[in-house]
C-alpha cells in the first residue's frame, strides 16, 4: 500500500532529508586518506544527533552502524570498522535519518584523494542516472518511467552493469515502503506517480559484471567480478508542481529545470 502524504508531512520529511543532506556533506568532506570507515560512523552520528534526528540505520534489522560505508568493490551496505580509506579509493556513503516521525535517505559516492579517470567516469555516469530518474518523479508518469530513465542513462554511457537485485523504495513513515523503485525496466508500467508520494531513488551501477554476492556478516554486498560500485541516492516528493528533491539541499534546483519554489510545498513547516 502506497502512503500519501499531506503537504505538511511532507514538509516534515524535508526537514529529515536536510539533516541527511547536511551530514552527507560532512562526511564527503572528512574523507582522506587514512580515516577509518568507523570514524565515518562516529562522525555521521554525532551530525544526526546534533540536529536533533534519529539515525534511522542503528538497528534497523539489527544493523550495528549509523550508516553503511561501501568501499571500490563493496556496492552496499558496508559495515563501518577499523578499514582504513587509502588514496585512488572510492566510498559510498548511505544515510538515514528521522525527524518527528519521518525518514530521509540518501546516498553519495565520492573518491579518496585523486582518483583513477575510469572511476571518475563511474561516479559521474551513476549520478547523471540518479538525475534522470528524479526529473521523471512528476504526477501523471507511471513509476516505471524512473526505471527505465535510469537504465537508459547508464546504459548509453558506456558498457556499465546496472544492479538489479537492489532498488529504490517508498519512504515516509518507514524507510523501506512500498512501491520498490527497480533501477532498470521499460517506462510505462506499475503505480501513477501522484501528488503526496514519495520515494527513495539510488542506482548502483558497476564497471564489469552486475552480478553480485552477499559477504558473511550478512550485510556487505560485493560485486563478484571484484569491478567497483558507485551507488548515488535521494528522496523525492512527488508535488503538483514537479519533483521536490528532499535530500539535496537547494531541493534539486541545480539539476533539475522545474523543481517547486519550497514556499509552496509547505517548507514553513519544515523550518
Amino acid at each position: 500500500m502506497i502512503e500519501i502524504k499531506t503537504p505538511e508531512q511532507i514538509a516534515h520529511m524535508r526537514a529529515a532529508g536536510l539533516v541527511v543532506a547536511r551530514a552527507l556533506r560532512v562526511l564527503a568532506e572528512a574523507v582522506r586518506p587514512g580515516i577509518t570507515t568507523a570514524d565515518l560512523d562516529a562522525l555521521a552520528e554525532r551530525e544526526i544527533r546534533s540536529a536533533g534526528a534519529v539515525p534511522s540505520f542503528l538497528g534497523y534489522l539489527g544493523y550495528p552502524a549509523t550508516i553503511c560505508t561501501s568501499v571500490n568493490e563493496e556496492v552496499v551496505h558496508g559495515i563501518p570498522g577499523a578499514r582504513r580509506l587509502h588514496a585512488g579509493d572510492i566510498i559510498s556513503i548511505d544515510c538515514g535519518a528521522i525527524v518527528d516521525g519521518w525518514h530521509g535517505d540518501a546516498a553519495v559516492t565520492v573518491g579518496v584523494g585523486e582518483i583513477a579517470p575510469e572511476h571518475e567516469r563511474l561516479l559521474a555516469v551513476t549520478e547523471t542516472a540518479l538525475w534522470r530518474g528524479l526529473a521523471c518523479a512528476s504526477p501523471g508518469r507511471r513509476l516505471s518511467d524512473i526505471s527505465h530513465a535510469v537504465e537508459q542513462s547508464a546504459r548509453t554511457a558506456g558498457r556499465y552493469g546496472v544492479i538489479r537485485e537492489y532498488v529504490g523504495h517508498g519512504i515516509g513513515t518507514a524507510m523501506h515502503m512500498d512501491p520498490p523503485v527497480p533501477n532498470y525496466g521499460p517506462p510505462g508500467r506499475g503505480p501513477r506517480l501522484t501528488a503526496g508520494m514519495a520515494l527513495a531513488v539510488e542506482p548502483m551501477v558497476v564497471l564489469g559484471s552486475r552480478q553480485t554476492a552477499e559477504q558473511q556478516d550478512g550485510w556487505t554486498v560485493v560485486t563478484v567480478d571484484g569491478s567497483w560500485a558507485a551507488h548515488f541516492e535521494h528522496t523525492v516528493a512527488i508535488t503538483p508542481e514537479g519533483p521536490w528533491v528532499l535530500t539535496a539541499e537547494d531541493g534539486g534546483r541545480s539539476r533539475l529545470p522545474d523543481v517547486p519554489n519550497e514556499h509552496e510545498v509547505g517548507s514553513d513547516a519544515a523550518r
